[in-house]
């Protein structure tokens, strides 16, 4: 195996274990059984991938042709089941578990995208739907508000990981390189995000104007 191909596999690990974990600090946090925390683990894990690859037509999906990584996504289920307790605020550290994750499966989506010949402007919204797909599954089936749509910034900065990953890849730059300054960028965003409430501006309502009675 190329050792390009070898970053790329540890990525996946990465992200796998990241989303894994983060879905089983959210079943912690609703007090589930030991499956519950597999079954969550699995599904935050595996979701935003196996959109990606159902939107791409790659069939059957990654996760089926290698069933170790559902060994392992469940393995950080369990890990997380029996280690919750310790942390001491678990929805801090689901916040940046989750933003480990979303860089890593920004860049790595768009990479994905790239190889079966996706556009660049697909490549970086697979990135995209890869990042964000099992957060939202996770929040959705545990009936909590999806992270993407909290105050802080969270899609765009998935975006930017994604945006920047297929720019440096097409300027040609080598793919190190892109990969490490895409995660960068899109952790460091998320990270200001949660530290100091960064968040793009909001919708506010105004004031009902009185229109003349036109009859």
């Amino acid at each position: 195996m190329a050792p390009l191909d070898i970053a790329l596999r540890l990525l996946d690990w990465a992200g796998i274990a990241a989303f894994a974990a983060s879905g089983a600090l959210v079943a912690s946090r609703k007090q589930m059984d030991a499956v519950g925390f597999v079954l969550i683990a699995v599904l935050t894990g595996f979701g935003g991938g196996t959109l990606r690859d159902l939107l791409l037509g790659r069939t059957p999906v990654f996760w089926l042709q290698r069933p170790e990584l559902i060994g392992f996504a469940a393995g950080v289920g369990l890990l997380v089941f029996f280690t919750a307790h310790l942390v001491e605020s678990r929805f801090r550290a689901l916040l940046w578990v989750d933003a480990a994750g979303l860089a890593l499966y920004a860049v790595l989506g768009a990479e994905i995208a790239l190889i079966a010949g996706a556009d660049p402007w697909a490549a970086v919204l697979l990135g995209v739907v890869t990042a964000v797909g099992g957060g939202i599954l996770r929040d959705v089936v545990c009936n909590e508000l999806p992270l993407i749509l909290r105050r802080e910034i969270y899609i765009t900065a998935a975006a930017a990981a994604a945006v920047a990953y297929v720019a440096l890849r097409l300027a040609p730059l080598p793919r190190d390189v892109a990969l490490t300054a895409g995660i960068a960028l899109g952790f460091s965003i998320r990270a200001a995000a949660i530290l100091r409430g960064w968040s793009l501006p909001t919708y506010r309502a105004r004031p009902a104007r009185d229109y003349p009675d036109r009859r």
